[in-house]
């Protein structure tokens, strides 16, 4: 066992708007780091291994799954988690709507993680088709769902967007 002292590193970004700066072990995932630094709850830690999405944010606008990544990678960078999505005032997106309307979440562990690759998409294609959806959110998973809600919920948010 290594008796090296852990190193903190400083680091600078911005999460949905807001600057934090601050000490962070070099070793502290950017999950941990949101979640437990800047208390930002939403992005969720699922299984640690990249593999469900539940942390998934987005970093300088591409879709990123938080666990895989180290705080210290994120500095100068800007990140939005699902709490950057509504408006200042708490007023819903229309894809977070559109998730409530078209029924899309049962527990809602997996929503916030499928919610960023939603506007990741919606943010680089307007208008996608079903399976455009379905190839965006096939590194979330949802354990409740069949999909078809949450990619139902998705075309209608882009449907709106576009009236």
């Amino acid at each position: 066992m290594s008796t090296e002292p852990v190193h903190d590193k400083l680091i600078a970004v911005q999460v949905n708007g807001e600057t934090y700066e601050m000490h962070v072990e070099a070793r502290r995932l950017l999950v941990h780091f949101l979640r437990d630094d800047c208390l930002l709850t939403g992005t969720h830690v699922g299984c640690d291994t990249g593999n469900c999405g539940a942390c998934t944010v987005l970093v300088d606008g591409k879709a990123v799954k938080s666990c895989m990544m180290l705080a210290v990678q994120a500095e100068g960078a800007a990140i939005e988690t699902v709490e950057g999505i509504a408006s200042e005032d708490g007023e819903l997106d229309t894809l977070q709507k559109s998730f409530a309307e078209k029924h899309a979440l049962q527990c809602g562990y997996c929503t916030p993680g499928i919610l960023m690759s939603a506007k990741y998409l919606l943010d680089r294609n307007p208008h996608p088709s079903e399976e455009d959806v379905r190839k965006a959110i096939q590194g979330n998973i949802c354990r409740c769902t069949g999909y078809v809600n949450i990619v139902e919920a998705i075309l209608d948010a882009a449907d709106k967007a576009e009236t």
